[in-house]
């Protein structure tokens, strides 16, 4: 199990962390579902990821992250929060430029996403984290954990956030997330095209 430090990253860290997402994430179902069969998925996926990533640094989203001891981040986390502000207008029209650079078509493919992955009404306030990606070459040392009691910790600070959701479409991230308590609360099929499941931790 891995006993690097969880560090609290911040928008200067934000080339790094889209290295380290766009690796992670470049063979995930949800990806590839927005992105389609268009050309330059790498570029397209930075894009993309870009956008979420902005999102979250703009409203105020924590980002943990993991470094080795050289420096290189490892891991990835982020949250948002259980009372979110509005986006501005300027992130509202960096996500309309998102969406006219990759294709209309995946900002229909993502509200599909979204509307299906809707599973946590009834929960009350609390965080959720959005996105936990490891590169690729590191799976299978643990360094997930360390990220996900980053984000748990979090959870218990905040006597308002009745705990912490996310969304996964692998077998294998559910049966990960149940050892820290969390329990699937909603499934959803997304377009005929894969199945999302909601996982919910609750505050003790």
């Amino acid at each position: 199990m891995s006993s690097l430090p969880v560090e609290v990253l911040g928008p200067e860290d934000v080339p790094e962390i889209l290295d380290v997402f766009c690796d992670a994430f470049s063979d995930y179902p949800v990806m590839k579902y927005v992105l389609g069969p268009g050309g330059n998925t790498h570029a397209r996926l930075e894009k993309l990821i870009g956008y979420f990533v902005a999102r979250r640094v703009r409203l105020g989203g924590p980002l943990f992250g993991l470094r080795d001891p050289g420096g290189t981040l490892l891991g990835v986390a982020t949250v948002t929060v259980p009372i979110e502000s509005e986006p501005p207008p300027d992130l509202l029209l960096t996500c309309d430029r998102t969406f006219e650079s990759i294709g209309v078509e995946c900002r229909a493919r993502h509200e599909n996403y979204a509307a299906a992955a809707a599973l946590f009404g009834g929960l009350g306030p609390h965080h959720h984290l959005n996105m936990l990606g490891v590169r690729r070459i590191h799976h299978g040392r643990g360094l997930g954990r360390p990220l996900i009691e980053a984000v748990l910790d979090l959870a218990r600070k905040h006597t308002s956030s009745t705990g912490v959701s996310l969304t996964t479409e692998v077998d294998d991230n559910v049966r990960l997330y149940e050892h820290f308590a969390f329990e699937v609360v909603g499934r959803a099929q997304v377009d005929g095209a894969f199945e999302t499941r909601g996982l919910f931790w609750r505050r003790p």
